[in-house]
């Protein structure tokens, strides 16, 4: 699959005056700046008898009242081939009963769609419910800014958990700056400034903070209340300007003409942001509990400043700890004296500057782009996904949804004439770390794996340059493989681990199945025949299963190796001794504990049961497989694979991080081959969910790879990715794409069969 290409936007656009066109305008803009050759545009709703000179990024505009308006734009985006439309929805911008218009347009899309929704009723009417319903139903994400709303739609709609996202509302990255330039500038010097801003409505309250001024202004004669915005556009066509002249006249009664100030203007967004910095004290002393997110709020947040706000919904989760004050719905005399006491306490409002501005960091509108593009990115494989799971054949059609591409620039960036690095930073490798015959056995795999039909091989000489790594690191001497090599290629060991061991025969004997070439063919075959004795020596399961996947295929290359099958059985049966003294009904696993490349071991039972026809090691297999997704599987259905700090602990629930693409690659695998012993299609449904954690479908919501090169970052700490793309984890990734790709051409073969068999009879 390649990168997205194409985002379209549906929502309103500025210049239409309101808060759903500032942040559609601000969240497409931000997308589109995110990553190169990126195209976005927006699909703008234009409300009923008003005319916008829109710009350029709008590319289509539907009349909200207009319903064939709605099927245009449909046609539009599916013309376009766009790969993700991004809705933005509020009830009151679509045309029809509670909205519903939207649904003309939203039905007819041939891609994903993600919505973001501004607004969740706690108590929505029959036909706001029907609306909402329908709009989830046909989302492949729902985002939501606060977690209120993620409570909200899975406790009212019932909306599953892992469908959810919660994204917070996006702020400009703006320097944490002291207020006395703005002021000055703006004609506010030497005052002490409490600002609201945004369109002017009755739910907005500003009646409150006026009757609080006289408060504030005994202990701050200085103060000055700034009121910025112009009247909402909606309640001028319906009453005029009589709700702003009421607060006028409020004003005027109280005496208070010179302390607040009304500024009737809706303002670009760099005016606005020198606003924002310029006051002391913002405030948001909004009527109703029911708001699910306030622009205002989260931008002045973002500048660091002290805020003063009613606990509606999203204050009340913005500024808990300390970041923020919360006062009464209503209350004159909290709201004053909160301020009050905030302009007066320089120390304290300073210190919730602070904090206000460090919480906010991940807000930028820079990181909120990379959330939405990794929620994109999960909805676009979504799709693909569910057809894997159901074998259908278009799983790889080139026009359709499909599985990634097998690129492996990244990977032939990590390999010079030795072999392939062991560690990069960031993507460019790193010499200083050598090289280890872990990671060119693996490497020795992956050009096995991509010798089957439907793949493009690695270069011949590529694959020589692996096995003459294995080859190197065969110690004649004491019969086994040294793991690791500087980068003056000399070897810091006499030899490996167990575990390496048994990798690299792994990689011998798949080697001697599947190489192209005859010769390098023979040269496995009799390497692991060298290399296997020893293993009976060996105490690690793993090296145990590591040699059994080996085993699996050279015995399939040389069957007559009666030693070779007599070793086979004996490692069987160490794993099911290991398996029956450690199980007890909680704990079905070969070990006390968890560790690394967990599902090879039950792989491992089931390929050598179905080889040998033994059904005890594939029902011992499929038993420990089982109980291990139950530790792999979070509670919102994503794989979450053992973390690294579980290793050591005994009989313990895995801990949730660091976590590895190894685990992935091994899981996915393993599902396989179960599925090929068992014939049960969940299998194939887990290995797809499991490949869509590189892909996004995570704890952290952030992908792992760049289908574009192949590359694969190493890892996932508890926040944040970890960015350097070394080669265990990029022959991880191209090993478990491969599987997942040679599943999906076996669920086209099927089908064909199947078609072309029907047609016969």
């Amino acid at each position: 699959m390649t990168s997205l290409r194409r985002i379209a936007v549906i929502g309103n656009s500025l210049p239409r005056r309101c808060g759903i066109a500032t942040f559609t305008t601000d969240l497409q803009r931000a997308i589109s700046g995110s990553r190169p050759n990126l195209e976005t545009c927006i699909v703008a709703m234009t409300d009923h008898g008003q005319v916008y000179h829109y710009p350029a990024s709008v590319a289509f505009q539907v009349k909200d009242d207009a319903i064939e308006d709605y099927c245009r734009a449909a046609d539009f985006l599916n013309a376009g081939r766009f790969d993700i439309a991004c809705l933005q929805h509020e009830f009151g911008i679509f045309g029809g009963e509670a909205g519903a218009s939207i649904l003309e347009l939203l039905s007819r899309l041939t891609m994903p769609v993600v919505t973001t929704l501004h607004t969740v009723l706690a108590k929505p009417t029959v036909g706001q419910r029907a609306v909402m319903e329908r709009i989830v139903e046909g989302s492949s994400r729902i985002i939501v800014m606060a977690n209120k709303g993620r409570e909200l739609l899975r406790g009212v709609y019932h909306v599953p958990d892992e469908k959810i996202e919660v994204i917070a509302h996006g702020i400009p990255d703006f320097p944490f700056v002291e207020p006395d330039v703005a002021r000055a500038k703006l004609g506010f010097g030497g005052r002490s400034v409490i600002l609201t801003f945004g369109l002017l409505s009755p739910s907005k309250g500003i009646e409150v903070m006026i009757d609080a001024m006289p408060s504030i202004l005994k202990r701050r004669p200085d103060a000055v209340y700034v009121v910025l915005g112009a009247t909402h556009p909606n309640l001028v066509r319906d009453q005029g300007e009589a709700y702003r002249q009421s607060l006028l006249t409020r004003v005027q009664q109280l005496g208070i003409e010179k302390q607040v100030v009304f500024l009737d203007k809706f303002v670009d967004q760099s005016t606005l942001l020198e606003f924002i910095s310029m006051c002391d004290v913002y405030v948001t002393p909004y009527l109703n509990e029911a708001q699910m997110t306030s622009g205002t709020l989260a931008y002045s947040f973002g500048l660091g400043k002290p805020v003063v706000s009613t606990p509606y919904w999203h204050a009340r989760e913005l500024l808990a700890d300390g970041r923020g004050v919360l006062v009464p719905f209503g209350d004159v005399a909290a709201i004053g004296s909160e301020i009050a006491q905030l302009l007066t306490d320089g120390p304290r409002r300073q210190a919730m500057r602070e904090r206000a501005y460090a919480a906010s960091r991940s807000m930028t509108w820079e990181r909120t782009a990379e959330r939405y593009l990794a929620v994109f990115e999960n909805a676009r494989h979504g799709h693909w996904l569910k057809v894997i799971a159901r074998g259908e054949p278009d799983t790889i059609a080139p026009h359709g949804p499909a599985v990634p591409a097998m690129q492996t620039g990244h990977f032939l960036s990590m390999c010079d004439d030795t072999g392939l690095f062991q560690h990069a930073v960031h993507s460019v490798p790193d010499r200083s770390h050598g090289y280890c015959v872990d990671d060119n056995a693996r490497a020795l795999l992956l050009a096995c794996a991509l010798n089957g039909p439907g793949e493009q091989p690695l270069a011949d000489a590529l694959t020589a340059r692996f096995a003459a790594f294995v080859q190197h690191a065969w110690n004649p001497d004491s019969g086994r493989f040294r793991n690791f090599m500087g980068f003056n290629r000399t070897w810091l060991e006499d030899k490996g681990s167990e575990d390496s061991h048994g990798r690299t025969l792994w990689a011998l004997g798949e080697c001697a199945r599947k190489d192209a070439s005859p010769s390098r063919r023979r040269w496995a075959a009799a390497l692991f025949a060298a290399a296997l004795p020893i293993v009976k020596t060996f105490h690690s399961p793993r090296a145990s299963a590591f040699t059994l996947l080996g085993l699996d295929a050279y015995c399939a290359a040389a069957p007559d190796d009666h030693q070779a099958c007599e070793i086979r059985r004996a490692l069987a049966e160490r794993l099911m001794s290991s398996l029956a003294s450690v199980e007890t009904p909680d704990w079905k696993w070969f070990e006390e504990g968890l560790a690394y490349d967990n599902a090879r071991l039950p792989q491992a039972l089931i390929a050598t049961g179905m080889a040998t026809q033994t059904p005890g090691y594939v029902d011992a297999g499929l038993r420990s497989l089982r109980w291990l997704m139950t530790q792999q599987t979070a509670s919102a259905g994503y794989f979450r694979p053992v973390g690294t700090a579980s290793f050591g602990e005994l009989r313990k629930s895995p801990r949730t991080f660091d976590q590895q693409p190894v685990e992935a690659t091994a899981t996915i695998a393993a599902c396989l081959t179960a599925w090929r012993a068992s014939g049960d299609a969940e299998w194939k449904s887990i290995a797809a969910n499991v490949f869509a954690w590189f892909l996004g479908s995570n704890d952290l919501s952030l992908a792992l790879v760049d289908v574009t090169t192949g590359s694969c970052r190493d890892g996932l700490h508890p926040d944040r990715a970890n960015e350097n793309r070394g080669g265990e984890s990029v022959v991880c990734y191209l090993l478990g794409l491969a599987e997942i790709r040679q599943q999906a051409r076996i669920n086209v073969s099927l089908t064909t069969a199947v078609a072309i068999h029907a047609v016969g009879a």
